[in-house]
C-alpha cells in the first residue's frame, strides 16, 4: 500500500492526522518504518516458515550482532520483562510454567530501588512476581541491596535509564550483588540504544543476566523487543512463550506475546540497519529541526527555547520554557491548543515546559510546528 493510499484510508475511516512532536511512544504508533524494514516484512509475508526456527535462527543473529550469549525476539519490551521475570522464577520447568502465576514454592520476589519506581514496573507482577522496595527516596546502598536479598529473592530489577543518579548504584555494581547472593538480575532498557557501545556494553559487560529493549526505538515495529542475555535464562524466556505453548503445550503465560514472522524480521533488519546507521548524520539531523523551531520563537519576550541532549541518547529535545503569567495562559493550553488544530501536533509538558521531539518529524513538519507553536504562544 503506497503513503497517499494510507493516508486516503485514515481520511476514509476520519482518523485525523498527526504531527509528531512528542517522540517514539505508543499512543501514537511508535516508529515509522524504514522502506529496507519495509520491504523486509513484504518478503516475509509471502511465505509461511517455521516459527520456532525463525525464533531460534533470529534469536543467533541478534546475539551475535550485539555480542550476546542470546537473544529473542518479544512483543514488545514489557513483554520481554515478562517473559524475563517468568524465566527467572520458573525456568523451564513445564509444572512451574503451567502454574504462573501462582508461584507457590517458587523464589519470587524482585528487589527494586524505590526511586527507581515507574509507570511499566508491574511487568514483574504479570507473571506473579512480587516487587520488593529496598532503600528511600534517593535510592539504596549495595550494602542495602544484599541485605534485602533472602530465600523468596528471584531477582533484581534495574531500570537503566536512571543509572548514574545520585544514591544509584552502577548496573555492574548491582550484577556483583546478585551473582554473589544467586540471583538474577532483570534490566529494563527499553531505549538504550545509543550510543551503540551502550547497547552491546548492557548485553556483554555489564553484569546484567537479562536485558531488554524496545523494537521501536532502533525501527522495528512497535509491537517488537529484545531479550538478551544469558544463554539458559534466555531458552527459559522461550519456553514461557508462545511457540513453547503450541510445541511443548506447556500452557506457557506467554502464549499471549505472539510475535508474527513479518515482526521478526522486521526487528532484525531495523537492528542491523541501526547499526549501520550514520548516527553524527542523524544527530545533526535532529539538530536543524531543533534550531528551525527554536528559531521560529525568536523574539517572543515570554518564551525560552533550548536544545537538551540528556546522556548523549537517542535524540535531542527542544525544551521550551513560558511565562505563564506574562502569556496569560497556562502551558497545558498550549498543547490542547496544538492537539486540536490542524493539522494535529502532539507534544509533551513536563514540569510546566513544553519538551518538543524531533526525531518523528518527517520531512518539512519542522517548520509547522514552528509556525503553529509560534501562533499559539502569540496570544
Amino acid at each position: 500500500m503506497r503513503m497517499a493510499d494510507t493516508r486516503d484510508l485514515y481520511e476514509e475511516m476520519g482518523i485525523k492526522r498527526v504531527i509528531n512532536a512528542r517522540g517514539s511512544v505508543t499512543i501514537l504508533g511508535g516508529s515509522i518504518l524504514s522502506p529496507s524494514v519495509q520491504a523486509a516484512m513484504a518478503t516475509a509475508n509471502a511465505y509461511y516458515v517455521d516459527m520456532e526456527e525463525l525464533l531460534d535462527t533470529s534469536g543467533r543473529a541478534v546475539a551475535a550482532l550485539l555480542g550476546a550469549e542470546a537473544a529473542l525476539v518479544t512483543s514488545g519490551c514489557f513483554a520481554a520483562l515478562v517473559q524475563g521475570a517468568a524465566a527467572i522464577m520458573a525456568g523451564k520447568n513445564p509444572e512451574r510454567i503451567a502454574r504462573l502465576p501462582d508461584t507457590t514454592g517458587m523464589r519470587h520476589e524482585f528487589l527494586f530501588q524505590k526511586p527507581m519506581r515507574y509507570h511499566y514496573d508491574r511487568c514483574v507482577s504479570v507473571p506473579g512476581g512480587r516487587l520488593v522496595e529496598v532503600g528511600g527516596e534517593h535510592g539504596a546502598t549495595a550494602e542495602q541491596l544484599e541485605a534485602a536479598i533472602g530465600p523468596r529473592t528471584a531477582g533484581i530489577l534495574y531500570l537503566a535509564k536512571m543509572e548514574g543518579t545520585d544514591g544509584i548504584p552502577s548496573i555492574p555494581d548491582v550484577a556483583r550483588i546478585a551473582r554473589k547472593k544467586g540471583v538474577a538480575m532483570l534490566v529494563d532498557a527499553a531505549a538504550e540504544v545509543y550510543p551503540l557501545q551502550r547497547m552491546t556494553w548492557l548485553v556483554t559487560t555489564s553484569g546484567a543476566d537479562l536485558v531488554c529493549f524496545g523494537g521501536k526505538y532502533f525501527g522495528s515495529v512497535q509491537s517488537t523487543g529484545l531479550l538478551c542475555g544469558r544463554k539458559d535464562l534466555v531458552e527459559a524466556a522461550a519456553a514461557n512463550g508462545f511457540i513453547a505453548y503450541e510445541t511443548l503445550d506447556n500452557r506457557a503465560l506467554g502464549r499471549g506475546y505472539k510475535v508474527d514472522r513479518q515482526e521478526i524480521i522486521a526487528t532484525l533488519v531495523a537492528l542491523r540497519e541501526w547499526f549501520a546507521t550514520d548516527h553524527e548524520e542523524r544527530l545533526a539531523l535532529q539538530a536543524r529541526r531543533t534550531e528551525t523551531i527554536a528559531q521560529g520563537l525568536t523574539g517572543l519576550p515570554h518564551v525560552k527555547a533550548e536544545r537538551v541532549w540528556e546522556r548523549k541518547g537517542p535524540w535531542m529535545m527542544l525544551r521550551v520554557t513560558v511565562d505563564e503569567a506574562k502569556l496569560g495562559k497556562p502551558v497545558a493550553s498550549i498543547e490542547t491548543a496544538l492537539r486540536d488544530g490542524e493539522p494535529s501536533i502532539r507534544i509533551r509538558v513536563e514540569d510546566g515546559q513544553i519538551a518538543l521531539a524531533v526525531h518523528t518529524l518527517q520531512d518539512g513538519e519542522d517548520r509547522i510546528v514552528a509556525e503553529r507553536l509560534r501562533q499559539v504562544l502569540s496570544g
